[in-house]
């Protein structure tokens, strides 16, 4: 895999793998219904995402690519299924609340990540890093006291949902760190094709929408492969602590796309969500700079 070792150019690499990203909520906005065609959705970006991962890894290493499925294992399927089941939970989440609250609550991964650790991998939380957690979890209470619709307060439970199941996936790269990510993300893929096609069936719905949202879900789907491989390439020049404000651009990038008057959308977020995101952009700001004085991070890297 391209590695870059200067970090003047790795910066700004990883900053537009959050740029990318950031325009996830706003395609999603765009498309027709979204909420009417969630497993199409979910059948098309998983379908994207693993034709995508292979074929990036079949150019960077041969055909013998397919010799990274034999090394995944137990850690890189458990990530695979939670970082699919982060996937299906982000378009739900999306689709019933604002897309400011779904990319907050994934703001909290590195938080929920580090509780996973230390309950399954046994690692110690710092002092530091508690204070970091439990203003995350002030921001995230504040958040949901501000969710009191229905539909918008399960938008809420799919987005922190989701936001888990990347930790999950996190934790469990942490459990063997020699499997293969790529691999794992594209059996995540993988994993939302499969139960979006289960799904399908059994609701005798039709595999595809309209061509426009079926472009929109693939679109999304490429946003997503180009931004990790972006972000892969560019990170083994950066220190880890300082890559968590870097991925900030994707939280603030997609709050800024939706709201921006020129993109059409006008999605004004809610007080209560920006009070609680000043809470986690303060405790993942503080979290960034202890993991750099300690030179040690956890969270998804």
């Amino acid at each position: 895999m391209i590695e870059l070792k200067n970090e003047k150019i790795a910066v700004p690499v990883v900053l537009f793998a959050g740029i990318l990203w950031s325009f996830g909520p706003l395609v999603v906005r765009y498309m027709d219904q979204p909420h009417l065609v969630p497993w199409q959705y979910i059948f098309g970006r998983g379908l994207t995402i693993f034709l995508l991962l292979n074929l990036y890894l079949y150019f960077e290493e041969g055909f013998n690519f397919y010799k990274n499925y034999k090394k995944v294992g137990k850690s890189g399927l458990l990530g695979g299924c939670g970082l699919g089941i982060a996937m299906i939970s982000f378009i739900y989440s999306i689709t019933n609340t604002t897309a400011a609250v779904t990319l907050l609550c994934l703001a909290a991964m590195p938080f929920f990540t580090a509780l996973l650790a230390f309950l399954f991998l046994k690692e110690k939380i710092s002092f530091n890093v508690w204070i970091s957690i439990i203003l995350a979890t002030i921001g995230i209470i504040i958040m949901a006291l501000g969710n009191t619709e229905k539909s918008s307060v399960i938008g809420f439970i799919f987005g922190i949902t989701s936001s888990i199941g990347f930790s999950v996936f996190s934790v469990t790269l942490r459990w063997r760190k020699e499997t293969p990510k790529f691999t794992t993300v594209a059996i995540a893929g993988l994993f939302c094709f499969i139960v979006a096609t289960i799904m399908i069936l059994s609701k005798n719905q039709p595999f595809f929408a309209t061509s426009y949202n079926s472009s929109m879900f693939s679109l999304h789907g490429t946003l997503v492969c180009l931004g990790l491989i972006l972000y892969s390439i560019g990170s083994k020049a950066i220190p880890a602590a300082e890559l968590t404000l870097l991925s900030l651009t994707e939280v603030i990038g997609g709050i800024f796309w939706v709201w921006l008057p020129l993109f059409g959308i006008n999605e004004v977020p809610s007080t209560n969500t920006i009070v609680g995101g000043f809470f986690l952009f303060v405790s993942i700001t503080y979290y960034s700079l202890i993991m750099r004085w300690n030179k040690r991070y956890i969270a998804l890297n």
